[in-house]
């Protein structure tokens, strides 16, 4: 019988789960949206049930299409939105409140007061992460303190804490399995980046019990098996992952200075950088990137909070375009931006600024602005952004990137990829798979059952689609980024 490794991807806007056969290519796909709630000015959630309904779903759609049955699947891989936080009681599973999302922003308070403290060099020493409402620590702290209860009964043990990937791995295993892998842990503000342990002193500053938390795991290795799904039960969950490190090994960006891009509802910029953490002198992350065989292996990161949204934006709430797809046949109508600037800056701006209070602006409309204008300056805002990031990287590592692998929906995007490379100056390239995401899980979970025999085979896999070159001159790519930070600056809170 031939064999498949099954990839489940529950990302912000959509669950997808991916069949992939040992070539690394993808067989069968299927994908579903669930709704996004919005209580408040700046609060995002998810109701935990429509992300645990929705993984299940495609799980069992992608197996279907594929013509398969569950014998045929040889280890599932998981991936996931991170830093969104759950909380659920242990005995029934019943969440407590909805999931609050990654960019959900009502913890800034309470970030700002540990600042005025004078904790962030602590947080950032380490945990690799700033003292930011975008990492879990907080928000479960907010959990804790305004759901009735929650703080003593976590404290007896009665309730359970989780990034997606402990929410879903709980609920795929019937409630036997309370853990997470090393990389979602290491964005919660509460894991040392060097043990890869729970930190207590982080804790105790957070108010955080111990016995709310899951067990931190490698991110290769079996987690447990398949027990709630009739149809898939008995198959190993053998890795797991947040998106963006799963990503990072899907693009096989295995060696010190190798980068990618992720191009999705955010854009995530992540460089590995071998076997000890680089810390930051232009306020990027430092991450794991995974630990396998007991190793762990680090990463700088820099996170645009709105990357691909601006586009969902500009359909669902300015009505411009009638599909996401429909924005580079727009853009196109003008042949420049016009001096128009769009910094979606709606949840606050992301690294290398990580200024929570920051909101979107649109800078130099005239008269003569049209929607293409704005089509092309939303799109232009995801690579500037992206080589914001770059450029923060390289001075933090001292090395020039010789490439940039890039994935994620907006890489169909032969303009903005274009455009990328023309701001950046180096190679951007376009692998053949780009749902790099779902099949860095894949490869994860098939290295800890012998799918595949080494990260070797796994990176002979690998193959570019397309490279793209800077065709513009530079004095004009630096006229743009110098009007770039202008309209930037004119977001910052005061």
């Amino acid at each position: 019988m031939r064999r498949f490794i099954l990839a489940l991807d529950q990302g912000t806007t959509s669950s997808r789960a991916i069949v992939f056969d040992r070539r690394g290519r993808a067989v069968a796909t299927a994908q579903q949206e669930f709704a996004q709630h919005y209580p408040q000015p700046g609060w995002v959630e998810h109701d935990p049930r429509d992300l645990w309904a929705s993984t299940r779903r495609t799980a069992l759609g992608a197996v279907a299409e594929a013509n398969l049955t569950g014998r045929a699947i040889a280890a599932l891989g998981l991936t996931n939105q991170r830093e969104t936080t759950l909380l659920w009681d242990r005995r029934t599973g019943r969440p407590l409140h909805r999931a609050i999302v990654w960019q959900d922003r009502r913890t800034a308070a309470a970030c700002a007061l540990l600042k005025r403290r004078g904790l962030e060099p602590l947080f950032r020493k380490k945990t690799g992460l700033l003292l930011d409402p975008y990492f879990s620590g907080t928000k479960l702290a907010w959990l804790l303190d305004h759901v009735p209860g929650a703080r003593r009964r976590a404290e007896r043990g009665d309730l359970a804490f989780g990034t997606v990937d402990t929410w879903l791995l709980w609920q795929l295993t019937g409630g036997r399995v309370h853990a997470t892998d090393a990389t979602n842990a290491s964005r919660t503000l509460l894991l040392n980046l060097r043990t890869a342990d729970w930190d207590n002193e982080l804790l105790k500053i957070l108010r955080i019990p111990r016995e709310v938390l899951p067990e931190v795991r490698a991110s290769s290795g079996v987690f447990g098996e398949v027990s709630a799904v009739p149809a898939l039960n008995g198959i190993p969950i053998s890795g797991i992952a947040g998106d963006q490190h799963a990503a990072l090994f899907g693009q096989a960006c295995w060696s010190p200075g190798m980068a990618k891009n992720t191009y999705g509802t955010g854009c995530f910029l992540l460089m590995h950088t071998g076997d000890r953490p680089v810390v930051s002198k232009n306020n990027l992350l430092t991450t794991i990137a995974w630990q396998i065989d007991g190793r762990l292996e680090y990463a700088l990161e820099g996170s645009v909070f709105i990357g691909g949204a601006v586009v969902q934006w500009l359909r669902d709430g300015l009505g411009l375009i009638a599909k996401s797809v429909d924005v580079e046949k727009l853009a196109a109508q003008v042949t420049d931006n016009g001096g128009v600037y769009l910094v979606p800056a709606f949840a606050g701006l992301g690294a290398p600024h990580w200024d929570a209070a920051a909101r979107g602006v649109i800078t130099g409309l005239t008269r003569g602005s049209n929607a293409g204008h704005l089509a092309r300056a939303a799109l232009e805002s995801i690579a500037y952004q992206s080589a914001d990031l770059l450029r923060a990287m390289a001075a933090d590592c001292g090395r020039q990137l010789r490439e940039l692998r890039v994935d994620g929906g907006a890489t169909v995007n032969n303009a903005l990829m274009q455009f990328q490379a023309d701001l950046l100056r180096v190679p951007v390239v376009r692998p053949r798979t780009t749902e790099t995401t779902a099949l860095g899980a894949a490869y994860l979970a098939g290295l800890a059952v012998g799918f595949w025999k080494n990260r070797d085979e796994i990176a002979s896999l690998w193959s570019a689609d397309r490279t793209f070159r800077a065709q513009m001159p530079a004095a004009p790519a630096r006229r743009l980024l110098a009007g770039w930070h202008a309209a930037v600056r004119r977001t910052r809170s005061p």
